[in-house]
């Protein structure tokens, strides 16, 4: 196709700014629908992005001839049952992260796929930004040297709405979201290894409600096996206070290592026996637009998106097995 036109399934905060401008704003792509329940809301969101029609209807915005393609920003209970419809009316799909509730579901996601050859992406949108790419040449240049370990840390303070039951966001809602901000943030984390690191063939974990806030759990401790032989390790706790605030990961090879954040976009430190070095990579106004870029390249037949369903249902199977026992 010439031009993509997509809908938007669930326009909410993410849709503000991370995702929803780059659909209007790269090449070939437009943004054609948005759907959301609240009928006051999509109006809003249509209005102040120019898209000339909504929807209070999911299926209304997948069945329109207007919609080439259909992005899913709902909270995670619902992505399976979107995409498969999206996909099932002949329609691409982009769902967000995590891929869906569980790897079952993301393996009925990816059957779909196949059955009616419509291409499945997910939002790791991590995959396709400058930041990242440059971990991803360092480690390719043999920077430092042979990749040996990864550690990963996650430390964050509650959010105020944690802290009121009456307020708590569904991110926490264990029906809604799975289990909290493991589920909502630490994807991004194991996409990247997955990314730069190799296919994570197995993963043990423990994990414990230690804040009592909300059901979900907020402490889990994890040990990543990679098929290269690489053995990761992982902590991630919500309920610390802010001086210990963390967002860290490291890669240890034989000549030195490498120190970079998820989602700060902290300074890339590369640091060996011979040399320092600062890299000072930021992110782009609208995060997920070097991503979105190659989902329409690739639909145009010009390009190859690398966050795909398979990739995005081995994300979902290392969350699975860490929070198994």
């Amino acid at each position: 196709m010439e031009k993509v036109n997509w809908g938007i399934i669930g326009c909410g905060n993410v849709c503000e700014k991370k995702s929803g401008p780059s659909f209007y704003k790269i090449e070939h792509s437009a943004l054609a629908a948005v759907m959301r329940r609240d009928i006051d809301k999509v109006k809003d969101y249509a209005q102040r992005h120019n898209v000339s029609r909504y929807y209070t209807d999911a299926d209304q915005l997948i069945s329109s001839p207007d919609v080439d393609a259909v992005y899913i920003a709902t909270p995670p209970n619902t992505h399976a049952s979107y995409a498969i419809k999206a996909m099932q009316a002949g329609k691409p799909v982009y769902v967000e992260k995590p891929m869906a509730m569980n790897l079952t579901e993301c393996e009925e996601m990816i059957k779909v796929s196949a059955a009616t050859n419509q291409k499945l992406f997910v939002a790791f949108y991590r995959r396709a930004l400058p930041y990242f790419l440059k971990v991803q040449y360092l480690l390719e240049d043999k920077a430092i040297g042979e990749i040996l370990t990864v550690d990963v840390k996650q430390y964050r303070s509650p959010r105020l709405s944690d802290l009121t039951f009456s307020d708590q966001t569904w991110r926490v809602d264990k029906n809604i979201a799975g289990e909290g901000y493991f589920y909502d943030l630490a994807p991004h984390t194991l996409d990247i290894l997955d990314f730069l690191l190799g296919e994570i063939s197995d993963a043990k974990g423990f994990s414990a409600n230690l804040g009592k806030l909300y059901d979900a759990k907020d402490t889990i401790s994890a040990i990543l096996q990679f098929k290269s032989g690489v053995i990761g390790s992982g902590q991630w706790c919500f309920v610390t206070s802010n001086q210990t605030d963390i967002d860290s990961i490291i890669i240890t090879g034989t000549k030195g290592e490498i120190r970079f954040s998820t989602f700060a976009f902290s300074p890339i430190e590369l640091i060996t026996e011979v040399l320092s070095e600062s890299f000072d990579i930021p992110s782009p106004e609208h995060i997920q637009q070097p991503l979105i870029q190659t989902i329409v390249d690739e639909l145009r037949g010009v390009g190859q998106c690398p966050s795909t369903g398979i990739s995005g249902a081995r994300t979902s199977r290392v969350m699975d097995l860490i929070l198994k026992s």
